[in-house]
């Protein structure tokens, strides 16, 4: 039986990366009574000892909530979480919320919609952005879609998690198509700024200077800004990783292709992280795809 409506409705949250233990924390700072769930057991137990409660399967977790929120990396992981061995879909009250926070294909998402309303269960296609820092804080931007009835039990969920939340229509999948220019956009301006930093580093501009002059002019960038400050560090740490753009650039250009829509800014950038990736860099942050480019000194952690 759900919660009535002066009580706050119990959350689950399943994937404790960077970006979900941040939020599943942003949760527990509001006063929501947090379950989580993550494949490293002993990053739910570090939760657990922090006040919430760490349960051993999605669907064990799942039982016990209203409001589910899948903060995992693709569209396979949610279909497990979901239809898994002990997965959560079953084990949902009727009328329980699925948030789902990942970067899938927006078609994908909207046939996940009703593949839960067939359950009794409601959805909300709430992809996120804003990085680890911003999760933490509880200052995300979600970009969100979904039936009334899922924002009337999830909404206050979603705004405790977050600074803005963009409700963008009743259609499963809306979310997504935002979040895929997002995407296309975050990728190729990190894959540009890397270009730009390499090219200056070649040409004999000391790092730093470049860093000061470009990020007080007009060719800056958040991206440029915030990348560029981890080439600076030498710091290559994953807050998010080259792997990851292999994965959202990759959905960007086949959310396209049936519509036969050119994306070329978005395909060159998609190879470049390719490169970096199969140079085996694709578990280091993003910012590594300047490795790429041959030729240049790059700071180390020592010069910073």
């Amino acid at each position: 039986m759900l919660r009535v409506k002066d009580q706050k409705p119990r959350v689950g949250v399943v994937g404790l990366g960077a970006m979900g233990l941040g939020m599943a924390r942003s949760l527990r700072t509001a006063g929501y009574d947090v379950g989580v769930h993550d494949l490293r057991p002993e990053v739910a137990a570090d939760f657990a000892r922090e006040g919430g409660t760490a349960f051993p399967s999605p669907g064990e977790l799942a039982a016990t909530v209203d409001v589910l929120v899948g903060v995992v990396v693709n569209s396979a992981q949610v279909e497990q979480v979901l239809f898994g061995a002990e997965g959560a879909a079953e084990r949902l009250r009727p009328g329980a919320v699925f948030v789902m926070c990942s970067t899938v294909d927006p078609a994908w998402s909207a046939g996940l919609g009703s593949r839960l309303a067939g359950s009794g269960l409601l959805y909300l296609d709430a992809p996120v952005s804003g990085g680890a820092v911003r999760a933490a804080a509880g200052e995300l931007t979600m970009m969100t879609s979904g039936a009334p009835e899922a924002y009337a039990l999830a909404g206050p969920v979603l705004e405790a998690m977050s600074a803005t939340v963009h409700r963008l229509g009743d259609e499963a999948g809306l979310g997504s198509k935002v979040k895929v220019v997002n995407q296309l956009l975050a990728g190729v301006h990190i894959a540009a700024a890397a270009e730009a930093m390499a090219l200056g580093i070649k040409a004999g501009v000391p790092a730093g200077t470049l860093y000061e002059v470009i990020t007080h002019s007009a060719g800056n960038s958040w991206m440029f800004e915030n990348r560029m400050a981890h080439v600076l560090a030498g710091d290559y740490t994953p807050l998010s990783a080259v792997d990851i753009f292999v994965k959202d650039l990759g959905i960007v250009l086949d959310s396209a292709r049936p519509e036969r829509f050119p994306l070329p800014l978005a395909a060159t950038a998609h190879q470049m992280f390719l490169q970096a990736a199969a140079s085996g860099l694709g578990g280091e942050d993003d910012s590594a795809v300047i490795k790429i480019f041959p030729g240049i000194d790059l700071p180390k952690p020592e010069d910073g």
